[in-house]
Order: structure tokens, then C-alpha cells, then sequence
């Protein structure tokens, strides 16, 4: 089968979608199918083009034998409501307009958010006549609604979009069970949606692969105990819980906290934490996804926050997978899923969403029990490796693919 996948986030840069497109790919090509990937120039989170690119109409490029197509979109940081949307629209308009000259295709996927990305997947599949599915990392425009945008007349917009979509895409993949039973409640047939949830690959994310001494990198001492967080610093990640729960460790000479990664917030959580005086708080700049495992097993603690919403509730972090694989216990503070997941394989403490001093609590009973650390490591490796292996999520949603393939080809014999 040769698929074509289309998303506005993709390698180098390092992101929730570009890390499960890039995974699922290896997987689709070692099984021998041909897969690629349409997306924009490298420039997230900052709008800036990074070094070795340019952002031309069209460009093509080999990454770990993934065919990658470059178009040209209108870049911006991530932050502000209007300029993202003019980019997620260029890269819409782009993809769509370009798209007689990628290779040949059986199948496309468009994964969303930005819902631009999956209407980008309609206007393809109706131009070049071939089935499409409609990946759903996220409920949106829901999840704009969440972090505290107006739901005003462009909100309603997007969400009639949405569910144009929804009825149009061959099939669907939702990342959780919620989101199909969403889509359910809204109309949605489930018997055209499958639930393929992510997960790691246990071969990256594992200890052989820890390439250097991330503690070394961040100047933290190995007796001291590292909580930190390792993502995007997004408006609805509610990152300020983290620095209130620095403040309230501040006595604990042990402990240190971490936010690695970029976005909206960034600024504004480092200008918080140097008002507070926060010295037992560290930032630090995304890293390659190559020295990703290393960071991550420099960690103590692995901390996942959302803001308390139902939408969240929803929602499976990336983010816990990966800490699992490498043994990192998880302080899980989003209620619903990542909850339920984290406390049934016993790979973390899971606490309420906001709660700082919950959350200081947490670090410090994680840093006075070692032992209990060690059995969360373990359980964590176990989980990883036997419940959320990428190849098993790869092969569902090759499923799913074939059976978008495999409902077009019926239509056309009728």
C-alpha cells in the first residue's frame, strides 16, 4: 500500500504528532509499504526556520526512508490566535493546491489538530480520487474552547467544519476511546472509527539508547532528585502548578524541578519563576528526539499536567509512554485516561489537576521512598513493552487504512 500522510508538524521538529507519524512510518515501511509524508518547512515553536531549510513552494526530502514533502506555509510563533490560523490555512491551501505533483498514493491520512490539516485531507482525496481517513489526535476546535478562547461566531464555524469532516472522512482514528464515543453522541457512526491510542517504541526508548549525561548537561548533582516536565508549555498544559509546587519545596534541599520544552507560556513561566525567585526551578530549550531518552532517564520524576477541564479528561499524553519505557515514575495530574492508564499499570501517583501542593507532596514522598520508585520503574518498563508498543498501534492503523482502501475499491465496482 503507498500512503501519503499529511500534517503541519513533522521531523526535525520534535512533536506529539511528528513522533507517532514518524514511528508509525518506520513500522509501515518495514512491513513493506511505501509511505509519504507531505508537511511544511521546520519551524515550531518559534516561527523560525531552522538551520539547513528554506521555505520554498515545494521541496522534497529523505528521512529514515520516509518520503518527506515540503510546501510552503506562512510562519509564525506559537502563540497568538489569528497569525496560527493564517498558517494553519497556508499550509491547508498549500498541501491541497500542490498535490498532483506528490507521488502516487493508495490512501491518505490528514492528522488533526489543526483541524486545517484534515480539511487539507478532504480537498486532497476529492482532487486525486483516492480514499481518505481523518486522524484525531485532539478534539478540536473543543480543545481551543478549553483554554479559555471565547466560543464566539468562528468557534461555531470550525465546529460545523468539524463535523463536515467527520461525515465525509472514509474512516477515522481516534487516539482514545472518549473521542470515538464523542463522535458517537454526535451523530458519528462507530462502527467507521477505530481507536488506535499511541504508544513508544520500546527499541529508541529504552536505556541502551541513553547517548550522555543529560545531569551533567543540566549541572544537577546525582543525590539530588529531579521532578520534571518535558513537553510543550502550551496554554493548556497549566504549567504554573509546576512552579507553585517549586515554591512549596523550597525547604527540601534534595529536590529540584525541571520544564524542558517550548511555547506560548514559556515566557511567562520564566518571568513568574524569576519574580519568585525559584533557584530550585530549572528551564531548558527542547532537545533532538535522539537525546530524548537521555533526558528522560536523567529524571526522577516524570510530571504530566493539563489543566482541569472535562475535555482533558479525554486526553493520553504522549508523553507517559515514553516515560514508562525508560523506567521514569510518573506524577500523573490529569484526571480521565492518562489517570487510569498511569494507576492500572502502577507506574506512577496520579493527583488532581492544579493541586501544587498535591503535587509537592507527591515528589516528596517519591524522593523518601526509593524503593517504591524502583518497583514504579519497572511496572512502568513492563507496561511499555507488553500494552503500548508503537508496532502494535502501527499495525491497528494500517488496518484502518486498508479498510478505507478496501471501501473505496467497493464503491467504484458498484
Amino acid at each position: 500500500m503507498k500512503i501519503l500522510v499529511l500534517t503541519d508538524r513533522f521531523f526535525p521538529e520534535i512533536t506529539a504528532p511528528s513522533v507517532r507519524i514518524m514511528d508509525h512510518a518506520r513500522e509501515w515501511i518495514e512491513l513493506g509499504h511505501e509511505v509519504t509524508v507531505v508537511t511544511c518547512a521546520p519551524n515550531f515553536p518559534r516561527g523560525e526556520l531552522f538551520e539547513g531549510y528554506s521555505n520554498k513552494v515545494y521541496q522534497e526530502e529523505w528521512i529514515d526512508g520516509v518520503r518527506t514533502v515540503r510546501v510552503w506555509s506562512y510562519m509564525t510563533a506559537n502563540e497568538g490566535f489569528l497569525k496560527r490560523i493564517i498558517d494553519y490555512v497556508s499550509f491547508m491551501l498549500a498541501s491541497a493546491l500542490l498535490c498532483f505533483r506528490y507521488p502516487a498514493f493508495d490512501v491518505v491520512l490528514a492528522t488533526s489538530p489543526p483541524l486545517f490539516t484534515a480539511a487539507a485531507g478532504y480537498m486532497v482525496s476529492k482532487l486525486r480520487r483516492r480514499p481518505w481517513v481523518f486522524e484525531i489526535r485532539d478534539l478540536w476546535p473543543a480543545s481551543i474552547k478549553a483554554v479559555g478562547v471565547s466560543d464566539g461566531w468562528i468557534i461555531r464555524v470550525f465546529e460545523r467544519l468539524e463535523l463536515f469532516l467527520y461525515r465525509k472522512a472514509d474512516r477515522i482514528i481516534s487516539l482514545t476511546q472518549p473521542f470515538k464515543n464523542d463522535l458517537i453522541a454526535r451523530g458519528i457512526p462507530g462502527e467507521k472509527n477505530d481507536v488506535v491510542t499511541n504508544g513508544v517504541d520500546t527499541t529508541r526508548f529504552s536505556h541502551e539508547k541513553v547517548l550522555l549525561d543529560a545531569r551533567a548537561n543540566l549541572g544537577i548533582d546525582e543525590d539530588i532528585f529531579l521532578a520534571g516536565y518535558v513537553g510543550t508549555t502550551g496554554m493548556a498544559h497549566g504549567l504554573e502548578t509546576v512552579l507553585d509546587a517549586a515554591e512549596l519545596s523550597r525547604d527540601a534541599q534534595n529536590i529540584r524541578y525541571l520544564i524542558l520544552g517550548e511555547g506560548a507560556e514559556r515566557a511567562s513561566l520564566e518571568k513568574s519563576a524569576r519574580e519568585r525567585g525559584l533557584t530550585n526551578l530549572l528551564f531548558h530549550d527542547f532537545v533532538p528526539h535522539s537525546e530524548m531518552p537521555s533526558y528522560l532517564a536523567a529524571l526522577n520524576a516524570s510530571l504530566v499536567h493539563l489543566r482541569a477541564d472535562p475535555l482533558f479528561e479525554t486526553v493520553i499524553p504522549s508523553k507517559i509512554f515514553e516515560a514508562m519505557a525508560m523506567g521514569t515514575p510518573i506524577v500523573s495530574a490529569v484526571a480521565g485516561e492518562c489517570s487510569r492508564i498511569v494507576g492500572s499499570t502502577d507506574s506512577g501517583v496520579c493527583i488532581a489537576s492544579g493541586d501544587a501542593h498535591a503535587m509537592a507532596e507527591a515528589v516528596r514522598e517519591l524522593a523518601s521512598d526509593p524503593a517504591r520508585c524502583r518497583l514504579l520503574s519497572k511496572n512502568g518498563v513492563r507496561a511499555a513493552r507488553d500494552l503500548y508498543s508503537r508496532r502494535a498501534g502501527a499495525e491497528a492503523a494500517l488496518r484502518a487504512l486498508g479498510r478505507a482502501c478496501e471501501l473505496a475499491t467497493g464503491k467504484e465496482a458498484s
